[in-house]
């Protein structure tokens, strides 16, 4: 341990001899303590995340620790006019490469026997996004309503390290202007931190995947750290205890005031008090909170608390350097690495989340494999002698491992590793959801930034007028009209909204402008007097309550048909993974049956039939789309003239092939025959 820990510190190939600046930065168990609580926090957020809904605000702590102390070396070089950014870059790589090379090697490798073609894909994306440092803005621009999952991507947890190393390439060069300008280092890390901080306040409400992986809303985390780093230098070449609380911006308000067991005693409660203010952030937030926004601001400050607070501080002494907690602090970046794809990769082979005894499992794996990382390839390469030529090394290889996982996505995931059935394009459609869904423009999402819909959504002029109103699973109607449009001739009108049922008043959570396109969408039909209006959308997710009164309005202004069209079927997993699965583990890879009952979700028929009464209730017509789509053998999952073409591109929207399918279906309990007339 004793080992590690001086390994860690870098002692005596990074401080120069001055000895009392080294003592005052000497190295601290307790922020290797502290790691420990922020990797521990995502690690059971991700396995467990009902135990601790807030446990992603871990990295927001890593955030301020290492904003802290890698601008300590920097400002000390620069102190001491010896900072080499070729060497200071050299040891970020010799730091960050070695761990990460092998987790991205290693989920390549199990990709290959565990992935379809179209994740392959992806994650050859995104292998090459983390080799490169740029898995934020991929999975920025990735985020939407119909990106897949979370759980589904291996190398999700890397935008965090893409933010860290984009700020570490500009950090060394500001402080650097900073330094010889001889700028008010003080105002300089304020005006970043108001700036960036503001920004993700402006953001955060509206363009929340915007703020959760851009660097401008985030810097400010790091930025926070190094001012702290920039208050205690200070205070050491001062020739005082490094921390707030003594000399600085707090300690000269307090000094003539507290006596030293004061001091003590005060240094004791804030660092106690920012612990409670991390518990409380990882209880409190979840999900459904706009993050970062003001709630990053508990993780943030108590991690300010408590690395201010100083070594001797009660909580920092005796509890973050206890040795298994420091023990795990030093194993927290290739934990980090580790522990995501492994649960990532088990919920992709399970088709679901895996059983908690399979969890737990996984944990202590990633546990092991950390700490072996770290003993076999972590410090070897990190530590000793030839540097560069390690540095070289680790370049080429890093190199290498981006240029396989981007000739994994220009080859299409190797499909050949399937039969044929396997290799098949099947989710038609879902790389065009501007032209199939009409995406931005008839259909908006919930990241749109008004309920404002395009005039082309409306293509009147033909009897009889179709009214398209719903959410999500609504708009995935619309290409099958469009085809029968074509074919027959009627007015079509497209008013969908992603996470918005057809219901008046309704507000949802997850759907800015929800009541405002409702209320809109209503007083179109008043306008245009439709002579069909069609309910859509995903009934069991919503509060039904209101429906009734939204029907009675519509019966009120003059509406003549009203259909609500009930839910379509839906899949444990994507229909995509539920095939592979059913192909892998039930048929011993024989052949697929067009219609499968396999992982369907078993309640939808319950709620179709519920949906039916409802109808009755209110004397409107109502159409089964499960039993259009369904029968004893089970739902379609395939059409096509070659019997490949998928019909549901995830759980439940369906492809254009899925759409003009249920259309078809059930055209003739749309349409009638004096409907033309």
């Amino acid at each position: 341990m004793q080992t590690a820990i001086k390994e860690d510190n870098e002692k005596k190939d990074f401080f120069t001899p001055n000895q009392k600046f080294f003592e005052q930065l000497r190295y601290r168990a307790d922020i290797d303590g502290l790691r420990a609580i922020a990797v521990l926090s995502v690690v059971v957020f991700h396995a467990f995340p009902g135990w601790l809904p807030g446990g992603f605000v871990g990295v927001d702590i890593f955030f301020v620790i290492s904003g802290f102390l890698i601008s300590s070396i920097i400002i000390k070089r620069l102190d001491n006019d010896s900072l080499s950014l070729s060497d200071f870059y050299s040891r970020r790589i010799r730091r960050i490469f070695p761990a990460l090379i092998v987790v991205l090697s290693a989920c390549f490798v199990i990709g290959w026997f565990e992935l379809l073609t179209d994740e392959y894909k992806q994650l050859g994306k995104h292998i090459t996004a983390g080799a490169s440092f740029i898995s934020n803005f991929v999975f920025w621009l990735e985020a939407g309503y119909f990106d897949s999952i979370a759980e589904s991507k291996p190398l999700l947890h890397l935008w965090s390290l893409g933010i860290e190393e984009q700020f570490y390439i500009v950090w060394p060069l500001l402080l650097g202007v900073v330094w010889k300008k001889r700028c008010n280092f003080i105002l300089f890390c304020i005006a970043i931190i108001a700036i960036s901080f503001a920004l993700n306040i402006y953001y955060v409400n509206n363009f929340n995947a915007a703020t959760f992986y851009n660097p401008l809303t985030r810097f400010w985390e790091l930025v926070v750290g190094a001012l702290m780093a920039y208050i205690n230098i200070r205070n050491s070449f001062a020739g005082t205890e490094p921390s707030l609380c003594n000399k600085g911006i707090i300690g000269k308000a307090t000094q003539c005031v507290f006596s030293a067991n004061s001091l003590n005693v005060l240094r004791d409660f804030q660092s106690v008090f920012g612990a409670v203010l991390i518990g409380i952030a990882t209880l409190l937030i979840n999900s459904t909170k706009p993050f970062p926004g003001w709630w990053v601001l508990l993780p943030t400050v108590g991690t300010v608390l408590i690395i201010a607070a100083g070594p001797h501080a009660w909580m920092n002494r005796t509890v973050l350097s206890n040795r298994l907690l420091v023990w795990v602090g030093l194993i927290s970046f290739p934990l980090y690495l580790w522990h995501w794809p492994l649960l990532s990769f088990a919920r992709i082979i399970e088709g679901g989340t895996p059983a908690r005894e399979i969890r737990i499992v996984i944990v202590l794996v990633s546990i092991i494999l950390a700490w072996l990382t770290y003993i076999l390839i972590e410090r070897p390469l990190r530590y000793g002698q030839q540097g560069k030529s390690k540095v070289v090394m680790l370049c080429i290889l890093m190199l290498t491992v981006g240029y396989v996982g981007y000739n994994t996505y220009q080859n299409d995931g190797f499909p050949f590793r399937y039969p044929p059935i396997l290799q098949s394009k099947w989710v038609d459609g879902y790389n065009d959801l501007d032209t199939v869904y009409r995406h931005h423009s008839c259909f908006l999402s919930p990241t749109e930034g008004s309920s404002t819909f395009s005039d082309s959504c409306v293509a009147n002029g033909k009897k009889p007028m179709v009214f398209l109103w719903g959410d999500s699973h609504a708009a995935a109607l619309y290409p099958g009209l469009n085809l029968m449009q074509q074919a027959i001739g009627f007015g079509l009108v497209q008013r969908t909204a992603s996470a918005c049922p057809p219901i008046l008043g309704s507000q949802q959570i997850r759907r800015p402008f929800c009541k405002e396109i409702n209320d809109s969408n209503f007083m179109l039909i008043k306008k245009l007097m439709p002579d069909i209006v069609l309910l859509h959308a995903s009934w069991d997710i919503y509060d039904l309550s209101q429906l009734d009164f939204t029907i009675s309005e519509l019966k009120r202004i003059g509406v003549k048909r009203i259909t609500i069209i009930g839910p379509v079927p839906q899949w444990q997993d994507s229909l995509y993974r539920s095939i592979f699965l059913y192909w892998k583990n039930e048929v011993a890879r024989g052949n697929l049956p067009v219609r499968m009952s396999y992982r369907l979700v078993e309640n939808i028929p319950t709620v179709d039939d519920k949906m039916k009464i409802i109808a009755s209730q209110l004397e409107v017509e109502y159409v089964s789309a499960y039993k259009a789509l369904c029968n004893k053998d089970g739902c379609l999952t395939r059409d096509g003239k070659d019997g490949v073409e998928i019909t549901a591109f995830d759980q439940a929207h369906l492809t254009l092939t899925g759409s003009r399918i249920l259309i078809n279906h059930i055209s003739d309990a749309i349409f009638r025959v004096e409907d033309y007339n």
